[in-house]
């Protein structure tokens, strides 16, 4: 664990702590919001000090419920926020508490099984769950986010080799569904769920464990079941208990959709979202937590955005400042950070008046940053 400190001005609205896996997103959109931020984060980007006050980095999972209650025994904060890994936390200890879901919803939307059950309970469209020996199937472990351990199980060896290389895991076996992923991103006061965005996302590809992954969005996504799905998700969301930023993941075919997995969190589409719809899902989220929520759902943008992960395609360290680069870069690496094969290296982005004009604008920008990244 290390920790870093600066001062920083412009604290008007209150001190926040954002705390999770990765914050970066969160804490940028609460410094836009006008707050002073401090965080608890795994890889502490050179974007995060941008906006941060102070940094407080933690190494293995086990570390962050700790490194918190260390945090906040030193400081005071007004809002403590969370993200990946950090939704469950319980810091009562330190006579504070998250603001969004209660720690005890957010644990249990955490695991795959009781999505399951609560869309099953609750009439919402879902892959049905397969008995065993029947195949083809998808294997989902019960906890874990961003898809990246999700896989396809064509025949029993499939399954035994996941189940070897995840040993003891519990998870499920799902029907595959086909069509689109794609989420909805809402914001509830824990009984009334208003949706934001409709987006579009994009999955890793390959055949390893990290095929299903997330690696990028694109904000808005337009289909023919869009008023659907978003119902879809705001019922959901509602009935869920979830306060807060809270995301709805689905597949969407031509003629159907599925709902895939509630999100208790603030979403990975958050960055597109907010250059797509011009909001701050920041104060969206502590608003919200006060009873306040935002205009009922139109389908209206002001741009398209989209966003995606590069990913390592060898073992490399970072030989270059991309800080440089501009705002359509994030997560930015330090200088001599080691990154391994198939690891996130940062995250890239573009904007245009439609699909095309921002996947264009986000290949410009994929271009400009590998002309560094080659050289790694």
């Amino acid at each position: 664990m290390s920790i870093t400190e600066e001062s920083m001005a412009g604290n008007g609205r209150g001190k926040v702590l954002v705390a999770g896996f990765a914050t970066r997103h969160v804490a940028t959109s609460a410094h836009n919001a006008g707050y002073e931020v401090h965080c608890v984060d795994s890889f502490c980007d050179l974007d995060l000090a941008a906006v941060t006050a102070s940094r407080t980095r933690f190494s293995e999972l086990s570390e962050l419920q700790g490194t918190v209650e260390d945090v906040c025994r030193r400081m005071h904060f007004d809002i403590v926020a969370a993200t990946s890994c950090a939704e469950s936390l319980d810091l009562s200890s330190v006579g504070q508490k998250i603001c969004g879901s209660d720690p005890k919803v957010a644990a249990y939307f955490l695991d795959k099984k009781n999505i399951q059950e609560f869309f099953e309970k609750n009439g919402i469209p879902c892959p049905k769950i397969l008995p065993e020996g029947v195949y083809p199937a998808m294997i989902k472990p019960c906890n874990g986010a961003g898809g990246w351990r999700n896989t396809k199980a064509e025949t029993a060896e499939d399954e035994a080799r996941w189940c070897a290389m995840w040993e003891n895991e519990p998870y499920i076996r799902q029907e595959i569904v086909g069509g689109i992923p794609c989420s909805v991103s809402c914001i509830s006061d824990g009984k009334k769920a208003v949706a934001v965005s409709f987006n579009e996302q994009i999955l890793r590809g390959g055949s390893d464990e990290r095929a299903y992954g997330f690696s990028g969005a694109i904000t808005p996504m337009k289909h023919p079941l869009e008023s659907e799905i978003v119902k879809c998700a705001e019922r959901a969301v509602s009935l869920s208990g979830c306060v807060g930023s809270v995301g709805v993941d689905f597949m969407a075919a031509d003629d159907r959709f599925w709902a895939i997995e509630i999100n208790p969190r603030f979403q990975a589409t958050m960055d597109v979202v907010e250059r797509s719809r011009g909001i701050n899902l920041f104060q969206a989220h502590v608003d919200a937590s006060r009873g306040i929520l935002p205009h009922a759902y139109t389908g209206e943008y002001l741009q398209y955005a989209a966003r995606k992960v590069i990913f390592a395609p060898r073992d490399m360290t970072v030989k270059d400042d991309l800080s440089k680069c501009g705002a359509d870069i994030a997560d930015i690496p330090a200088l001599g950070t080691k990154i391994e094969e198939g690891g996130a290296v940062m995250s890239v982005y573009g904007c245009g008046a439609s699909r095309a004009d921002a996947l264009e604008s986000l290949d410009k920008t994929i271009r400009k940053v590998d002309r560094y990244i080659c050289r790694w």
